[in-house]
This record gives structure tokens, C-alpha cells and sequence, in this order.
């Protein structure tokens, strides 16, 4: 028995597995993934566009704070060699602006404009980062104590390197921005257009639908017998040949209209075949009783020789057999046209115990055993057929095995109310390959019952069914009286155990 957890792994292999998903989950998730990696591209392009412009913007505006402070760093008239003026105290600095003095390859001064507008100065720690920058006025990025900022180095007129840097705060706050204002936007449109999609896909995929709804229909009708209305068609509406679904649905009409007739065909053929089997079967009966009653007479009344008896008693067996086969046709006949029961209430227990006895007188050599419920077993049927079958099963059992065979016959009330009637004969078995086509009309295995070839009681088993001349309709007689009265009969076989198992729906009491 399959365990909760075996079963959770199960079905999460399924859902692992893409070829088991519906089509409609298939065309959404593509289409969401279509949407994300377009998404995904809108937003890496505006992400890179926005980078590059904020990028060009600081890069103006530090250019633009770079020659301020390369003005405001110039030496003081009277005094060309010595240290100029702080960068920091130059006006038109904005806030955060980072200026730094080289002079000899040491720095003299660095600091930026604190929130305040009032100088603040740097670790000395980023005193060599500074010192490490190219003199060519290119900007760089770079990590200082105090934050990311935006630096180019410059070399002055007068002989110092004026390090101008603006902070990289406002711009990655801007992208911040726009990366969050893209995600959120995107995750909203997503599941608004999933959603929207799911609706469409779905009444898209209706046709579809109702197509596999026809097709499903039409798998449950019994197609394999009988006479069948096939009605099932595609609705107008989904067989228009101009649409994709239109053209699977007219294909599918079509191919409905042409199993109908094909049907329809086989059943007029079926009708016929019956019919000519009835007809024969009574037109036999009537000669065949003239032969009977004649052979008879002749016995009674003429003298013949030992061979002349011997051929006399061959044409009245072989008459009584031809009899037994003309009623079993006819049997098959009405079963075939569904002629209705002639319904009772049955002690299958009663049915059983007079059957069994009667086989028992024909064949002592079994030994005929029973396993009987304490209560009656009562069932609504047809006693004579039902009879019929309990007779044709034993029969099968005492044609088919040697001497000595134990046939168990047993009856019983199963669970859900049914009543169930076992043959069960320890003989050797029904070959594998014969057990499938077993209840077929005129399937006989000669030597499938017989036991080791070779054997005395095969042997003997078989001479006994040459004698009796099966004709291979007893097993097709059960199965037909069985579904006439709406119950199964199943066959199990191995070497030393041959059971056939009865199930028919029953009733507790007599009513």
C-alpha cells in the first residue's frame, strides 16, 4: 500500500516533469517567461541608460567644481612659491564636494564641504588612495572613509595636482529608485497580464475542451458489441474547417460519422449472422429428431451385425451430439437478441448441492466436494440458466481432468452483497496463452486440462473428452447467461489449481 509520503514524491516527480502539465500552464508559463525576460531587458537597458546619463551629469558638474578649485588653489600675488589658499574656502562649492591639495607627493590638504558648508577633513587613511590617482583628468570611482565619490585629478598651472571629487550618493539613490520603481511595476504588470492571460488562455482553450469532452464520450461507449447510437458530435461552433480547432473538430465529426456507419455496417452484419444461426439451428432440430427417432426404430425393429450396431450406435451419438449443439446455438441466438428473463429468486446454496450431485452420479471417480454458507445464498435470476451454468462449469471440470480430480465447489456472500459461486479443480491447469480467449465461441485446447502428457489419468481424461465431443461453446454459454443477469465471471489457472469464479448481484433474504 502506497504511503502518504511515497505518494507526495509521486506527484511532485509529475509536477517536475513538464510533458505532464496541462497545455494552458504550458502557454502561461511561456508567456510569463517572455514577459520576464522582457522585463528583465527593459530594465537592465533603462538601468544602464539612467547610469550613463547620471554618470555624464556628475561627470559636468565635476568638471565644472574641478576648475573652481584649481582657481581657488592658485598662490597668492607676492607670494608664487608658496602654499596657496585652502580649495575649500573657494566659493561655488556645493555640499559634499571633496577637494584635496598635492603638493611634492604628499597631501597637504583634502576635506569636503560637510552638510553644514563648513570644511571637514578626511582619515589620513585616504590620503593614499588620493595619491594613487592618474594626473590625465579622467574621473574615477573610488571608496573613501566618508563614502563612494566621483574623483579626477588634475594638475594645476602652478605646479600642484588639485584632487576634485563629487559624492556618488545622489546618483546611486537615483538608480536605487528606479531598480525598485522597475521591480514593483513589473511584478504588478506580471501578475495583472498572468491573470488576464490565464482567463484568455483558458476560453481559448475551451474548444480543446470540448473536444477531449467528445472524445471522452465516445471512449465509454461499448463499441465492442451490440447495437450502438453514436450521437457524440463536436458542437458547430468548434468544427469550422478556417481555424485550427475548427479543423480538428470537423476531423474528429468526420471520423465519428464514419465509425457510426462502420458500426452501423456491423451490426446489420452481426443481425444477419444471427439470425442464419437461429434459422439453422431450429430447421436442424427437426431432422435431427427424425434421425434420432429413426435410429431408435431401426434398434428396435431390424437385426444387425456386431459392426452394423456398432455403426448404428455411432450415427445416434453423433446425432444426440449435433442436437446438443443446435440448442446450445439457439441458446447463444436469444442471449445474443437480449431476450428477457425469466427472473425468481434463486437458492444458490439449494442450486449448487443438486447440480454438484448430479455431476457426482456421472463421474464417481472425482471426488466432488462442497464449502456452503451456514444461511441460504439468494439471488433474482433465471433458475434454469443459472442452472445451465453451474452444469456447463462442473461438465468443464470432469471433461478436461483425470480420475481422482478434486473439484471443490463453493458459495459464498461477499462483502458488498454479492453472491459468489467457485469451481476450483486441482487438474493441470489451462495453458497461459489459452486462458485469455478462454470464453471464446468454439476455442477448445484439446490438451489443456489433461494433466502430464503422458499420464495414465490424461490419458484417460482425454479419450473421455473425445468421447463426449465438446464443441467449445460451454464457457461462451456461461459468460453470455452471466452478463444477461448483470454479473462477471472470471478465470484463474495454474498447474494443480483451476478456478472459476462467479459473481452475480444478490439479495439476504427470499423475498
Amino acid at each position: 500500500m502506497p504511503t502518504l509520503s511515497g505518494e507526495i514524491r509521486k506527484d511532485g516527480r509529475r509536477w517536475l516533469d513538464p510533458s505532464t502539465w496541462h497545455l494552458r500552464t504550458r502557454l502561461v508559463l511561456v508567456a510569463m517567461a517572455l514577459l520576464v525576460a522582457i522585463c528583465g531587458a527593459i530594465g537592465l537597458f533603462s538601468y544602464a541608460s539612467m547610469d550613463s546619463f547620471l554618470t555624464r551629469q556628475l561627470d559636468e558638474r565635476l568638471g565644472q567644481a574641478s576648475r573652481l578649485s584649481s582657481e581657488a588653489g592658485r598662490p597668492r600675488l607676492g607670494n608664487p612659491n608658496g602654499p596657496g589658499p585652502d580649495p575649500l574656502e573657494g566659493r561655488g562649492q556645493g555640499i559634499g564636494t571633496l577637494i584635496a591639495r598635492i603638493n611634492n607627493g604628499n597631501v597637504s590638504s583634502a576635506g569636503f564641504l560637510a552638510n553644514d558648508a563648513t570644511p571637514a577633513s578626511l582619515s589620513p587613511e585616504d590620503d593614499q588612495i588620493l595619491l594613487d590617482l592618474r594626473h590625465d583628468g579622467n574621473p574615477v570611482d573610488r571608496t573613501l572613509s566618508t563614502g563612494s565619490y566621483r574623483l579626477v585629478a588634475v594638475e594645476a598651472p602652478y605646479g600642484d595636482v588639485i584632487v576634485t571629487g563629487l559624492p556618488l550618493a545622489a546618483k546611486q539613490n537615483t538608480l536605487n529608485s528606479l531598480v525598485w520603481t522597475m521591480v514593483v511595476v513589473s511584478f504588478g504588470g506580471l501578475v495583472l497580464i498572468g491573470l488576464a492571460g490565464t482567463v484568455l488562455i483558458r476560453r481559448t482553450m475551451k474548444p480543446l475542451e470540448q473536444l477531449s469532452e467528445v472524445a471522452t464520450q465516445v471512449s465509454k461507449l461499448p463499441l465492442d458489441a451490440g447495437e450502438v447510437a453514436l450521437a457524440v458530435r463536436v458542437p458547430p461552433s468548434n468544427a469550422h474547417p478556417g481555424t485550427e480547432v475548427g479543423s480538428v473538430g470537423h476531423a474528429l465529426n468526420l471520423m465519428l460519422d464514419n465509425v457510426s456507419k462502420a458500426l452501423e455496417a456491423r451490426q446489420q452484419s452481426e443481425t444477419k449472422v444471427r439470425q442464419f444461426v437461429a434459422d439453422a439451428s431450429h430447421e436442424l432440430r427437426t431432422p435431427l429428431t427424425a434421425i434420432r427417432g429413426y435410429t431408435e426404430l431401426m434398434r428396435m425393429t431390424e437385426d444387425f451385425t456386431p459392426d452394423g450396431k456398432k455403426s448404428l450406435a455411432r450415427v445416434q451419438s453423433q446425432s444426440e451430439r449435433m442436437t446438443t449443439l443446435v440448442e446450445d446455438l439457439l441458446l447463444l441466438a436469444r442471449l445474443d437478441e437480449g431476450q428477457p428473463l425469466k427472473l425468481s429468486d434463486v437458492d444458490l446454496t439449494q442450486l449448487v448441492v443438486e447440480t454438484v450431485s448430479d455431476e457426482k452420479v456421472m463421474a464417481p471417480d472425482r471426488i466432488w466436494q462442497l464449502e456452503l454458507p451456514e444461511e441460504p445464498v439468494v439471488v433474482r435470476g433465471d433458475s434454469k440458466q443459472l442452472h445451465q451454468v453451474l452444469a456447463n462449469l462442473l461438465s468443464n471440470a470432469r471433461k478436461h481432468t483425470g480420475p481422482g480430480t478434486t473439484v471443490v465447489t463453493g458459495v459464498m456472500r461477499s462483502a458488498d452483497g454479492s453472491a459468489v459461486v467457485t469451481v476450483t479443480d486441482n487438474g493441470g491447469g489451462i495453458p497461459p496463452e489459452f486462458v485469455g480467449r478462454v470464453f471464446a465461441r468454439f476455442a477448445r485446447a484439446d490438451a489443456a486440462r489433461t494433466g502430464p502428457e503422458g499420464s495414465a489419468s490424461g490419458t484417460a481424461a482425454a479419450g473421455a473428452a473425445a468421447a463426449e465431443g465438446t464443441s467449445g461453446l460451454g464457457l461462451s454459454i456461461v459468460q453470455s447467461i452471466m452478463e444477461a443477469h448483470g454479473g462477471t465471471v472470471e478465470v484463474t489457472s495454474r498447474p494443480g489449481r483451476t478456478e472459476f469464479a462467479l459473481r452475480l448481484p444478490g439479495e439476504r433474504s427470499v423475498a
